[in-house]
């Protein structure tokens, strides 16, 4: 018998889709390489706003550093336990925001155990900016698009 899934409601997305991002906590991140590859990895954010634009430290000698340049188009795939998905389709940029990145470093004591300085040269933090926001109701196989 199939599953039938809880209604969703339309006026709420926002909230369901936050709610979602943070049980979930480690979304998978999907690249391009230059060969065209698709390559995907779980990631650990470091921020998200309520705008959706979400914060993931990266390291310059890892391969997504080259993916990022290559091609900014990413997206983040977040599922929870119950399956409730959410998907972040968006453009990765550097973050430059001296104040923010403060901020950020500030809060996050993996960051300052890991690289000891926010001056690491080996440290970056990508700010993936939203250009669709998708929710999706426990293998419902229908997406919302959420509103930000």
């Amino acid at each position: 018998m199939k599953p039938t899934p809880e209604p969703v409601d339309t006026e709420k997305l926002p909230e369901l889709a936050h709610a979602v991002i943070k049980s979930a906590k480690f979304p998978m991140l999907a690249t391009v390489d230059s060969g065209g590859q698709p390559r995907v990895r779980p990631v650990s954010p470091v921020r998200v706003d309520s705008d959706f634009t979400i914060y993931v430290a990266n390291l310059r000698s890892y391969h997504k550093t080259a993916e990022i340049e290559g091609n900014p188009k990413v997206e983040l795939a977040y599922m929870e336990a119950d399956h409730d998905q959410v998907r972040i389709t968006g453009q990765a940029e550097v973050l430059t925001d001296e104040a923010l990145l403060n901020e950020i470093w500030d809060s996050s004591p993996l960051l300052r155990q890991y690289l000891g300085s926010i001056n690491n040269p080996e440290l970056i933090i990508y700010q993936i900016k939203p250009v669709q926001v998708r929710f999706m109701r426990e293998w419902a196989l229908e997406y919302f698009d959420v509103p930000f």
